[in-house]
């Protein structure tokens, strides 16, 4: 196995202070994870990562990890990397609505990508809790897969209080149907395949329909309350923000595209962050869960091509230390490779892969070169007391090239990592 060498400073530096961890178990003790309360400080949102979806130890630890900053630390939010506007009926329901069985057809239609459980601890968390935690998507409609979720709540809006505009969104909403998949990977093909007129005008229509909702704010404000303005606000946003990611993966795609052009989805990502926090308590403190390409601090790049620009990056901007992001890796095991089909519900197949070894210069082999099996380090201090430090770390069956510890806060390193069995894929 190729290995950093044994006597790098990083790999000391690990065997020195990494922090070891003893259960991946959501239910048992939570005493080895205090060393995370100093770790992370002061800050309002912590963002918990994986290189993959579909892992099952990366599940288990976002779980317990989840339990340990609610219960020792005070969270009272859980935030995830599903859609702002679907996300306010599973508000509810984490705070008691309807019964313990409609959470499945809330989740019916959405990629498994670990919520469930989190939701049901959640729920029966707030059973005896004071305050509740809260609930709170932040991604595009769908993950990409529609703009309907936002685009019929904000025609509701319309009917209300700017009816002179309700022929401009039905006809948004009737091209929005004739592509709407359950993924990104079903609609941004069924969208590259319209018409370029009808591209044209979706893009045109919502276009007009957000420059007419930030124009006319006094007259929207006076015609119904704030929040109702401010969220309709953010739901159209993420119609835009959508149709504008449509385009950016066809050009992905075609590769044509433009420089860091997939960006759009992670802006919208970390303003709905930021929306949430704004319209929250003061002193409110997020757990964010997303992919850790979504929740780094640097820019990514593939190839020495600039591709896009993290939510992580924009948050610490907003934050600074605020924000806080915790890497999820594995140093071996398997990976979910995921492969197009546009017959699948949502566009794509998974693989069992097996990975491959930690390449030199990785987190993941400074790890395995310190012999140290499921443990977190603090990268924040490693900045400052180790000048070798890794250049890379695992995205799903490759590496994204970039300064670990620039990219994250801390990393958690399991031994081993499995893809999750009995998935609706």
């Amino acid at each position: 196995m190729p290995r950093s060498s044994p006597s790098a400073p990083f790999t000391n530096w690990l065997q020195a202070h990494a922090v070891p961890l003893a259960h991946l178990d959501p239910q048992a003790p939570l005493d080895d994870l205090e060393p995370l309360r100093g770790i992370i400080g002061d800050a309002r949102v912590v963002a918990i990562g994986e290189h993959s979806h579909f892992i099952e130890e990366f599940a288990l630890l976002r779980r317990r990890l989840l339990r340990f900053l609610v219960e020792r630390c005070g969270f009272t939010v859980l935030a995830f990397e599903y859609g702002f506007s679907e996300g306010f009926p599973l508000d509810a329901w984490a705070r008691g609505e309807g019964t313990d069985e409609d959470l499945t057809a809330h989740l019916a239609t959405a990629i498994p990508v670990g919520l469930t459980e989190p939701l049901q601890w959640v729920r029966r968390h707030n059973r005896t809790a004071s305050p509740p935690v809260r609930f709170a998507g932040i991604d595009i409609p769908a993950a990409g897969g529609s703009l309907l979720p936002s685009l019929a709540p904000v025609a509701d809006y319309l009917r209300r209080i700017d009816p002179e505009t309700v022929p401009l969104v039905e006809t948004a909403m009737r091209i929005a149907a004739s592509f709407a998949g359950g993924s990104a990977a079903v609609a941004a093909p069924a969208w590259a395949r319209l018409p370029a007129t009808e591209q044209n005008s979706l893009t045109a229509i919502l276009a007009r329909l957000l420059v007419r909702f930030r124009s006319l704010e006094p007259l929207y404000a006076t015609r119904g309350d704030r929040h109702d303005y401010d969220l309709a606000l953010h739901r159209l946003e993420g119609a835009c923000h959508g149709d504008y990611t449509f385009r950016a993966m066809a050009g992905l795609f075609a590769d044509n595209g433009l420089t860091a052009d997939t960006s759009a989805r992670d802006a919208y990502m970390a303003r709905s962050v930021l929306w949430h926090l704004e319209r929250l308590d003061p002193g409110t403190r997020i757990v964010l869960v997303a992919h850790n390409a979504h929740i780094q601090t640097t820019p990514i790049s593939f190839d020495g091509r600039l591709t896009g620009f993290p939510m992580g990056q924009q948050l610490q901007r907003a934050l600074g230390d605020g924000y806080f992001a915790l890497g999820l890796t594995s140093v071996a095991g398997h990976t979910a490779d995921m492969h197009r089909d546009e017959n699948a519900p949502f566009g794509f197949t998974l693989g069992d892969t097996t990975l491959e070894p930690p390449e030199p210069g990785s987190v993941e082999g400074a790890f395995a070169d310190a012999g140290l099996g499921l443990g977190i380090a603090d990268l924040r201090r490693a900045r400052t007391e180790t000048s070798d430090r890794p250049d890379r770390i695992r995205l799903q069956g490759t590496y994204v090239h970039t300064p670990v510890t620039d990219a994250f806060d801390a990393v958690l390193t399991t031994p081993a990592s499995t893809v999750a069995k009995d998935l609706r894929i």
